[in-house]
């Protein structure tokens, strides 16, 4: 269908708004707490004003448990730093498994070379806790850090749900990442146990990581452990390494009984895990995260924001290494069946993740507007070829989504259908802006600011503003809001991060804009912004307006401030099998833009080149290109070991090298 931001597209009829979660807390409010929100804004509003009230409320509305007193609900204020349940004592992973109800399923898995399976809640929780008893017998404990270089296969689940149960802190990376992009992350954290494979599958090859694994053990000193899981060859044999012992050996150990098994009990703002940012520009930054943080704010988003209920089956498409594994995790929280897979998501076929949505019966699906891209493509159908009955919601996340990725779902999928669209970052480990069960979805709209999150979007004066592109800010604290940064002395990097430019005031680095009725909009990174004569222009309506057409597989643009208020804007495009960039192609490129925007988006200069260099977990390197483009030399504008393919930086070297003449354009 044609369709234009801002076209309805789908309404929630009375049984879409009598089943939702955030209905059900609406109605608990009421009885509970005499408050009566005639809608979502309203509970929205009172969500951000009122901290104390909220988040104690979701706290007794969840039933969370605390083996300590809980003092307050917020003690500090002050971002950074507030103080969330001061006093409270808690554990992640006993949240998790006082969901086990044994004979049901806990997860589901399927691989490129494995069958659609699942795991037993009792094979899950016992598994979990042999696994914690080991490392409890290697001395592991709170704080403690334990690493994983794991596929997004079952045991990296248990031995996630086994570090966290004593209290340790768990770090992974997928075993895409090169030896140097691990070493990056985990040297910073000085881990005591290494979980790992000795290799994976992607899209029918396998790939044997005995190389990298070999050298990442060699520079991890303090590594103790290494635990190790034959992933592509049962009977390899073990690494020649002293520290190394099988999976399987590990878990041979007499069943740990859920009454003689305890969890560590720690505070509210313990470190649970740590993520790392893509790292483009330097060291990724370790971003710590804490057990009470996650543990409430995965239950607000997994309850009202993807709107999961007990024994549904969920699928997001995610590596280990992106935070959307760990929202996947956590799906156990709230007694959901997460659907794993590890693997090319267009390998047998292009649609093998609809099947086994079909197969799994997955009520929630969701993936990149990258993935979507491709179905539209290759012109797959897949309501038309699969039953996909149980499917209630989907939610695109990952890059902006455009009016055509929202439709995409409607005309292909199934009319009846939650597209809730989300956003937010691994910074806090869940979405600012997503979905709401309860209300319509509009073309590239997201429905609202999420529970909890003071989500603005601020002018250059400080001001917020509605219907005009602003800085994306957080105005009052999070519970998930990092603890820290490892190893950042006095938090200096940290605060550097989100509060230098507008202190008590997070500033998240998107482009933002919110509409009058509360939908938003996320469009691309603002320090990745074109301002051209005073006007910001957000990248993602250039990548939208060109994904339209067939010529171009991929596009990068940037804007390049020059001396005397000067600007040049160059855009770099990947162009399609058997094209040639001629004057035909960059007419038709400068057309649409001016067509369907303003001829301040038409590029000054259209450049071919083989490809668009993108980090390992998928965002374009707007910022790093921008800086070669200015001069600065590739290895201080760029970290390659974070990069897809590094070799795709090159092309811009070249050019920065030998086309300098746009310094004077």
């Amino acid at each position: 269908m044609m369709v234009k931001e801002g076209d309805l597209l789908w309404t929630p009829d009375a049984g879409w708004l009598e089943h939702a979660n955030v209905t059900a807390f609406m109605n608990w409010l009421r009885a509970t707490r005499g408050r009566d929100f005639a809608d979502y804004d309203a509970l929205w509003r009172w969500s951000v004003d009122d901290l104390e009230g909220f988040w104690g409320a979701l706290w007794e509305y969840f039933a969370l448990e605390s083996s300590a007193p809980v003092a307050r609900v917020l003690g500090r204020r002050t971002m950074p730093g507030a103080e969330w349940f001061p006093g409270a004592r808690l554990n992640y992973a006993q949240h998790v498994l006082r969901r086990e109800r044994p004979g049901s399923d806990a997860l589901m898995f399927l691989g490129e070379t494995v069958p659609l399976s699942a795991m037993r809640w009792e094979d899950l929780a016992g598994q979990v806790r042999v696994l914690a008893t080991r490392l409890r017998a290697w001395g592991i404990g709170p704080g403690d850090r334990v690493a994983a270089y794991l596929p997004n296969i079952p045991q990296a689940i248990v031995a996630l749900l086994a570090t966290t149960a004593v209290g340790a802190v768990w770090a992974s990376c997928s075993p895409d990442f090169g030896s140097r992009g691990v070493l990056d992350r985990l040297t910073q954290l000085s881990p005591k146990v290494l979980f790992c494979v000795d290799g994976y599958r992607y899209g029918g090859k396998a790939f044997d990581r005995r190389g990298e694994l070999a050298e990442i053990a060699g520079a991890l000193d303090s590594v103790n452990h290494i635990v190790y899981l034959p992933n592509l060859d049962p009977q390899a044999p073990l690494p020649a390494d002293a520290r190394a012992v099988r999976w399987n050996v590990l878990l041979d150990h007499p069943p740990v009984p859920a009454d003689g098994f305890e969890f560590a009990q720690v505070p509210f703002g313990h470190p649970l895990w740590i993520l790392f940012s893509s790292g483009t520009t330097g060291l990724p930054k370790a971003i710590v995260h804490s057990h009470g943080g996650i543990l409430l704010e995965m239950m607000k988003l997994l309850h009202f924001h993807m709107d999961i209920h007990p024994g549904e089956r969920t699928f997001f498409f995610t590596t280990t290494g992106w935070m959307m594994w760990n929202v996947v995790a956590s799906s156990l929280l709230v007694g959901a069946c997460p659907v794993l897979y590890d693997g090319n998501p267009a390998y047998p076929e292009p649609d093998v993740l609809w099947k086994m949505a079909q197969d799994s019966r997955a009520a929630f699906f969701g993936a990149s507007p990258t993935y979507v891209d491709i179905m539209a493509k290759a012109g797959i159908v897949p309501g038309a070829k699969y039953d996909l009955s149980a499917l209630r919601a989907i939610m695109p996340a990952g890059s902006p989504v455009s009016p055509e990725c929202t439709a995409w779902f409607y005309d292909n999928v199934k009319k009846d259908l939650w597209v809730a669209t989300g956003s937010g970052g691994t910074d806090c480990c869940t979405g600012f802006v997503g979905g709401v069960p309860t209300l319509p979805v509009y073309a590239g709209e997201i429905q609202a600011r999420s529970l909890g999150v003071a989500a603005a979007a601020y002018n250059d004066a400080g001001e917020s503003v509605v219907d005009e592109v602003g800085e994306l800010v957080i105005t009052a604290p999070l519970p998930s809001m990092p603890v820290g940064f490892w190893n950042d002395d006095g938090d200096a990097r940290y605060r550097e991060s989100y509060f230098d430019t507008l202190p008590g005031v997070w500033r998240h680095g998107d482009f933002f804009r919110v509409n009058a009725r509360g939908g938003c909009f996320v469009l691309g990174r603002s320090d990745a912004t074109l301002n051209r004569q005073g006007v910001r222009i957000g990248t993602a309506e250039i990548y939208r307006a060109l994904a339209q057409l067939p010529e171009i597989d991929g596009a990068l643009i940037v804007n390049l401030d020059l001396p005397g208020g000067r600007f040049f804007m160059p855009l770099f495009v990947k162009l399609a099998d058997g094209v040639e960039l001629d004057t035909g192609v960059e007419r038709r490129i400068g057309e649409r833009l001016r067509r369907e925007y303003t001829p301040r988006h038409v590029p000054d200069r259209i450049i071919a080149v083989p490809a668009i260099p993108m980090t390992l977990t998928g965002k374009k390197m707007e910022v790093p290109v921008r800086k070669i483009l200015l001069g600065i030399p590739v290895e201080q504008a760029a970290n390659r070991n974070a990069m897809a393919d590094p070799r795709a930086l090159d092309a811009f070297v070249h050019y920065a090298r030998t086309q300098r003449d746009y310094a004077t354009a």
